[in-house]
């Protein structure tokens, strides 16, 4: 598959009916961030919030990870890009399904074809299983990097699991700590902006 450019990929996917998911999404949610950026965050698919405003991560489990992003230096606006498996919201914000994931991966793999990232952080079971294998288990393996492709890929706990159980914020943020000291060690020009 050829890689295609930021504007055919994104009208591209905005009027993409792949699967079920076209027939009941609000928006497509393709992405947000810094179109440069050295570290993607991948989530799994779109939730109400999102789906209506039509960019990820930006209901309760979105600025719970904009909140700790900034502990660390990241942000969506100055040196990292969000994206999700999944562009449209999963009916009552369950798990995409296998099918709906695979008519959509051609999106992600061109967003990272065009990005080209150091790093992938994986957000939640659903992506890490995607992307770094499908027997990851976050609760075990969250923090551990991997190398795949010639990508660094790292998963934590999605943010909507710590709304659920905030026992888990220490170990995510201990992530992210790890994530910002890789990210030090070995991206060129990612600025973090405190």
């Amino acid at each position: 598959m050829a890689v295609m450019d930021w504007d055919t990929l994104t009208e591209q996917c905005k009027s993409c009916t792949a699967c079920m998911l076209a027939e009941t999404r609000t928006n497509v949610v393709v992405g947000v961030g810094v179109a440069e950026s050295e570290v993607m965050f991948i989530g799994e698919g779109p939730g109400e919030q999102e789906d209506l405003k039509g960019e990820p991560f930006v209901g309760r489990g979105g600025q719970l990870l904009d909140k700790m992003l900034a502990a660390v230096g990241l942000s969506r606006h100055h040196n990292i890009y969000i994206a999700n498996i999944v562009k449209c919201r999963p009916p009552g914000n369950r798990d995409p399904l296998p099918d709906e994931q695979e008519a959509c991966i051609k999106w992600l793999r061109n967003q990272v074809a065009i990005i080209r990232p150091k790093i992938i952080v994986c957000l939640g079971r659903i992506s890490a299983c995607r992307l770094i294998d499908p027997n990851y288990k976050v609760t075990k393996q969250h923090g551990e990097f991997v190398s795949k492709g010639g990508i660094l890929m790292m998963g934590t706990f999605h943010p909507a699991a710590i709304l659920r159980n905030p026992n888990l914020k220490p170990a995510a943020f201990e992530d992210l700590i790890r994530l910002r000291d890789k990210i030090t060690e070995i991206c060129e020009h990612t600025k973090l902006v405190y």
